[in-house]
């Protein structure tokens, strides 16, 4: 191969690199507006300043200080199967981004080609054309061609490339916020079925002291009626009460097993042989800071997801524009062919040839036209889309912050109300002992204090679900800073907590999600 080759195509290389510090048509990318109030219509003492001083990003769940919560929560972020499978999904966005990142470059090919021929004297040709002349007879020849360089390469004037590779960015860095999404939502699951558990062990306590209580009450009739002092209506109604508080009681176990079984599948084990040992609610809600509601667009992965994919659409709508434009190609291609293996590799052999060429559309039927619309319509399906997210994440956090207000209006109530059915129930038990009420006043006061009870362990756990749903709502710490905005040079950083999981042999293993992924070109 020549200097003289290799000089005028490394020219014809330089000349096309240089088309592509021209401009990029489509529109740019502005984030849509959102309505943003200046604070929450819910008001308490658990709003402060700062927020993320308060809420660790990504271990939020420690705020509970239960450590058997966190060793769960732990075991649910290595073998959780629906985690897993966002990881995946954030591999394959990262791996479409790459191949989109690709046609910024030169594709290079070989190809080799070899074959042995035999013409036919019946084929209605008298006279052939053969390598050594002309025949009227059957012959056969030897064909051999290789082509070690067959390059090609799409001059990107118009920035339809850029364009794709800033829409295929976007769409990694939504489907990493997915994940932040799938993540966050399975901390609060497990969290919440994990504290349902435990106020169904706070009721089953609630309710196994109850039986004692009543139990004690059969035993004190049984006497009295012996003694002459009740009747056997009072017996059957004591009878009655114990068997209808161990049925209660058999209904809160199977209860809590169905709990015990979900956190089983969320951890990522057989719930056959999964067990959590028994330990009654007994704390209360911490206070959570809820901040300023324009943190929450930061806060909050799937609005963060949300607007990556405004951005993506964005982007494709210069990709279809671009598609009234020519496409410019750069083709060159060198190697050798010959007739004789023997002479294929000789230089008279070689074989070479380079230039461009050139398309460009003249008639579609309307075709770019409507393709450019229907790419319109749906970026702003996608920013309605958005808009909506935040409308629903404001409210997911007025619903938590009034849900907390009235709970703690309904606990202080309902503790009072507990007091009084309580006293109510002694004085009706000294009262029957005396004989100036029958056991089925006994019976009224021992349901009603029970009730009382039980809905104020209902309060307590419904107060720890507010809580939880709380932090969902404020996106659990986690801020869309950790996404890079889409720029020349930029990158889309790992997730907070890396979406690492188990492998085939239990060793920990971390999907693509957690590399960065690669830069585009710098746009002058």
């Amino acid at each position: 191969m020549s200097k003289v080759f290799l000089g005028r195509f490394a020219f014809i290389f330089a000349a096309g690199a240089l088309w592509l510090t021209g401009c990029s048509v489509g529109p740019n990318y502005v984030p849509p507006t959102v309505p943003q109030p200046a604070k929450y219509q819910e008001s308490g003492p658990w709003k402060e300043a700062n927020p993320r001083d308060d809420i660790s990003k990504g271990d939020w769940y420690k705020v509970f200080h239960d450590a058997e919560l966190t060793a769960l929560e732990e075991q649910a972020q290595l073998a959780n199967q629906s985690l897993r499978a966002a990881a995946a999904r954030v591999s394959e966005a990262r791996a479409l981004a790459r191949q989109s990142q690709a046609d910024f470059f030169p594709s290079v090919d070989f190809s080799g080609t070899g074959s042995r021929q035999r013409t036919s004297p019946n084929n209605g040709q008298l006279v052939a054309q053969t390598p050594v002349g002309t025949a009227t007879h059957p012959y056969t020849f030897t064909s051999a061609t290789v082509v070690p360089f067959d390059l090609s390469y799409e001059v990107d004037v118009w920035g339809k490339l850029r364009r794709a590779f800033e829409s295929a960015g976007a769409s990694a860095q939504a489907s990493l916020a997915d994940y932040e999404t799938a993540l966050l939502s399975l901390k609060a699951e497990l969290a919440t079925e994990y504290f349902a558990l435990r106020t169904a062990d706070g009721q089953i306590d609630v309710q196994r002291r109850t039986i004692e209580s009543y139990k004690q009450n059969l035993d004190l009739t049984n006497s009295r009626f012996q003694g002459g002092i009740s009747t056997q209506l009072d017996v059957e109604q004591a009878k009655a009460t114990l068997a209808s508080a161990q049925a209660q009681l058999a209904e809160l176990d199977a209860s809590r097993a169905q709990l015990e079984h979900a956190i089983a599948v969320l951890v990522g084990v057989p719930p056959e042989g999964f067990v959590i040992k028994f330990s009654p609610l007994r704390s209360g809600p911490p206070s959570i800071p809820a901040g300023l509601p324009s943190d929450l667009l930061e806060r909050r992965p799937d609005v963060a997801a949300a607007e990556r994919r405004v951005a993506a659409q964005n982007a494709q709508i210069g990709v279809a524009i671009a598609a009234y434009f020519p496409v410019i190609q750069l083709t060159g291609q060198t190697g050798f062919d010959s007739g004789d293996l023997g002479l294929l590799f000789n230089w008279e052999s070689r074989i070479w040839s380079y230039g461009p060429s050139i398309q460009f559309p003249i008639f579609e039927g309307g075709r770019i036209a409507a393709n450019i619309k229907q790419q319109r319509a749906t970026y702003e399906e996608n920013v309605a889309d958005y808009r909506q997210s935040v409308l629903v994440a404001f409210q997911n956090v007025e619903d938590s912050l009034s849900s907390l207000r009235y709970l703690a209006q309904q606990e202080e109530a309902e503790n009072r109300a507990f007091v009084a059915y309580k006293n109510a129930l002694d004085l009706t038990n000294s009262r029957y002992t005396t004989g100036l009420v029958s056991y089925f006043d006994v019976i009224q006061a021992q349901g009603l204090e029970l009730g009382a009870e039980q809905l104020t362990v209902q309060i307590k756990g419904n107060q720890i679900a507010t809580t939880i749903q709380l932090i969902k709502a404020l996106g659990g710490g986690w801020a869309d800073s950790q996404l890079l905005k889409p720029g020349y040079g930029d990158h889309v950083s790992g997730p907070s907590a890396s979406p690492t999981v188990l492998g085939p042999a239990g060793q920990q293993a971390v999907p693509e999600a957690s590399m960065p992924l690669p830069t585009q070109p710098v746009d002058h």
